[in-house]
């Protein structure tokens, strides 16, 4: 019999061959992948013969493309890639088969198939260029610097900017406590987004005489363009997605951060009535009544009793 030599733990390789193609490992091997048990795998001669590749995750990284979960029918070999996970292993390691549907070897064919899985490679890899990106922020600096416009209305010196109603909106999300059937990281997103449009076309408010069909006309035009900058792609795509949602109030979130959005606003009013002396009973009745959640009718109804004590 072949002699028996001992591999690393971590080096477990598992290749799963295509309906149509042969299967030399299914005879080669007489080893199956498992986790790491402290057990060790026996190694044979005709292992030899099969080229394969041992590479730890950054190593891949550097001289494939990124791996990314997805249909094994785009790898000529129909190779399984399967993580094996060990205690004293820190990183994930694959085995990595080089086989060609013609028995040819090399990496030619596997990293064609990785980047046709992948649609993008290189630096390129991301959903928009770097310098999209950095141009679709700085664009959104608007969104700290124009100050909503309601407050200014009432004469508020140092008013809130929009970004700053949307980052409490945010944080009402981040500390909610969980409800069922509401995704509470969507919810902390749709706040991001909500009011993003505004760094093109600005604080609308009622006192504008804008119809309300009109303002949502200007508001979608202006995600699309701010979209357009950001290079399109997933993220550009999440981004109106989002936005839309929040817009047709078309989920429990949607409805959650709609409540959100007036708490917030009555919440800043209290706040301005405190610190300037001001009577702010317009943003108070505006939300009356108009509460969608429990929770929104709850948080509502505390911030009007705290107006009460004053």
């Amino acid at each position: 019999s072949p002699p028996t030599i001992p591999t690393r733990r971590q080096n477990v390789q598992q290749t799963k061959p295509g309906p149509s193609l042969p299967s030399p490992a299914a005879s080669n091997y007489n080893t199956t992948a498992k986790p790491n048990t402290g057990d060790r795998h026996t190694f044979t001669p005709a292992m030899a013969a099969t080229p394969t590749t041992y590479c730890s995750s950054p190593a891949l990284s550097g001289s494939l493309p990124s791996v990314r979960r997805s249909s094994s029918s785009v790898f000529p070999t129909r190779t399984f890639f399967r993580p094996v996970f060990s205690i004293d292993a820190p990183l994930p390691r694959f085995a990595v088969s080089a086989h060609s549907p013609d028995g040819a070897s090399g990496p030619g064919p596997l990293k064609s198939a990785l980047e046709a899985d992948l649609g993008e490679t290189g630096s390129s890899s991301s959903s928009s260029s770097v310098s999209s990106s950095i141009d679709f922020l700085t664009f959104c600096h608007r969104l700290k610097t124009t100050k909503r416009k309601g407050w200014i209305n009432h004469g508020i010196n140092g008013a809130e900017s929009i970004a700053d109603h949307m980052y409490r909106m945010a944080l009402m999300s981040l500390i909610v406590g969980d409800i069922p059937g509401v995704n509470r990281e969507r919810c902390i997103k749709i706040a991001i987004v909500h009011d993003i449009a505004e760094a093109i076309v600005g604080d609308i408010t009622p006192s504008d005489g804008v119809p309300k069909a009109e303002k949502s006309r200007l508001e979608q035009a202006a995600l699309k363009e701010m979209c357009k900058m950001l290079g399109g792609g997933m993220r550009a795509e999440e981004i109106k997605e989002l936005w839309y949602e929040y817009e047709n109030n078309a989920s429990l979130e949607a409805n959650l951060v709609k409540d959100f959005d007036k708490v917030e606003m009555i919440l800043q009013a209290l706040e301005y009535e405190t610190e300037h002396g001001k009577v702010l009973d317009e943003f108070f009745i505006s939300t009356a009544g108009k509460f969608q959640t429990d929770l929104g009718k709850s948080w509502a109804a505390e911030v009007i009793s705290r107006r009460k004590s004053h």
